[in-house]
């Protein structure tokens, strides 16, 4: 009741005008509902409501629209952040590479794995040949001299830091092993940098240009403007395929963190010798190799019982002091090398695909066929002036009397000079440290001096690898 007494208060009679609105209001029996007699009102509202839900709908396709294009902008990469998503993983600890341009292609990276004496500076001279070829001649000679007398094994994890700064065209590390108030590196200032093709040709220098093959002369190239290692790891960015050889990593297996390294495309080509040849070679060049000579014979182990090297009663002079550490250091020489051939006869999964065994007498017997096959292996192309210059440096007709020079020679023939100049004790020295790896390699032992001299006698059969 109260509510009907209110509504009636509120409410006109029936037929009654409203005072505000100026309408006829009409009630329908007992309930007080109004009805508006005056249709006009009723379409303009509605007609307000179509354009606001087609406004609505409007702004929603919009929105839709816009969030479909941010998908598509997030999930397909962009030109603008290609270099980011190229940029290899680093450790945290090597905050260096946010400082510098990420590659925008992995580069082929080779490493010359092999031992002083090996016919390594020729093999070497292959790649600084090569115009498209970045090539450093034994950059790790800077840490054995810094760091000595430290022995040959403790010195391989340095040896490996360096390589993984230098894959990555960082020179830097050079500084490292500078001495303390010492002139920075320069150019000039790296181990063999007078033989570089790259340091000695334009545009560090305009003595030479890389793409003309032939050998450089050092007297000019140390005429050569001394430049700054920043410009030259400006140069070394500028190549895809990237050279080390080195003698100074005895193993393999000391670069598999760089071998495994997903920001490198790492390959391993290892040069092996005769260890007789190698041996001969090494008494030839004591003078030269007295420091390493030591260092590597510092890493022998002394709990090891070893044969005599000379005959009892002989007196040793200086020369055979010499010698012995010569042919005394074959045996850590050997030690690692066959590590390292155990490793490639069955490789990780790091390895594979990664490693070329290469022997020097294959390269000397047929020089033609074996650049090609390690060309192929680098992922290069050989051109018939790389043929030539191969071919010419291994049948000339001279022999520097210098170590570590290359020249033409007839390198067949050196290569089994140790036959007519070992005696029978140091061939048995060398045989009974390298016979492991000699058998993997297909080097025969000699029985007696006679057949070590018979030259008609091959001493080379195929290789297990």
């Amino acid at each position: 009741m109260r509510s009907n007494q209110f509504l009636q208060l509120q409410l006109p009679a029936l037929g009654e005008k409203n005072g505000v609105y100026g309408r006829n209001l009409k009630t329908y029996g007992n309930h007080p509902t109004k009805i508006i007699t005056q249709p006009g009102i009723v379409m303009k509202v509605l007609r307000r409501k179509r354009i606001i839900l087609f406004i609505a709908y409007f702004l929603l396709l919009v929105l839709t629209m816009l969030n479909l294009a941010n998908y598509r902008w997030t999930k397909e990469p962009q030109q603008c952040n290609l270099q980011m998503r190229s940029t290899p993983y680093q450790d945290r600890s090597d905050i260096r590479f946010l400082y510098r341009p990420s590659l925008a292609k992995k580069r082929q990276l080779v490493y010359v794995l092999t031992t002083w004496r090996s016919g390594s500076s020729f093999f070497g001279e292959l790649f600084n040949q090569h115009p498209d070829v970045f090539f450093l001649y034994e950059p790790m000679w800077h840490i054995w001299q810094k760091l000595y007398p430290g022995d040959a094994v403790s010195l391989q994890g340095a040896a490996r830091d360096m390589l993984s700064s230098l894959y990555r065209c960082d020179l830097s590390v050079f500084q490292l092993y500078n001495s303390p108030g010492g002139k920075n590196f320069t150019s000039l200032g790296l181990f063999g940098a007078t033989l570089n093709k790259v340091i000695c040709s334009y545009p560090l220098c305009s003595a030479y240009r890389k793409e003309v093959v032939g050998m450089v002369d050092d007297k000019v190239c140390k005429k050569c403007p001394q430049q700054s290692l920043r410009l030259l790891e400006e140069e070394c960015l500028k190549y895809n395929t990237i050279v080390i050889k080195g003698v100074r990593v005895l193993d393999v297996n000391v670069l598999a963190p760089l071998m495994e390294d997903p920001s490198l495309d790492l390959k391993v080509i290892h040069l092996v010798r005769d260890p007789r040849a190698v041996a001969n070679s090494r008494i030839k060049s004591r003078h030269g190799l007295i420091r390493e000579n030591l260092q590597v014979v510092r890493s022998r182990d002394p709990k090891l019982r070893r044969i005599p090297f000379v005959d009892p009663g002989h007196k040793i002079s200086k020369k055979d002091g010499a010698d012995y550490h010569s042919v005394g250091a074959m045996e850590v020489i050997c030690d690692r090398m066959y590590r390292s051939l155990r490793t490639a006869l069955n490789p990780p999964r790091w390895l594979k695909g990664k490693y070329l065994a290469v022997r020097y007498e294959d390269l000397v017997e047929n020089p033609i066929k074996t650049l090609r096959n390690v060309y192929q292996f680098a992922n290069l192309s050989a051109n018939l002036d790389i043929e030539s210059f191969a071919l010419n440096m291994t049948n000339g007709t001279s022999s520097s009397s210098k170590p570590f020079i290359v020249s033409a020679r007839n390198a067949t023939q050196a290569a089994s000079a140790w036959r007519t100049v070992l005696s029978i004790q140091q061939i048995k020295q060398v045989e009974e440290y390298c016979h492991h790896a000699m058998a993997i390699l297909g080097y025969e032992r000699v029985r007696t001096a006679g057949e070590a001299k018979d030259l008609s006698k091959s001493l080379l059969t195929a290789s297990k690898l």
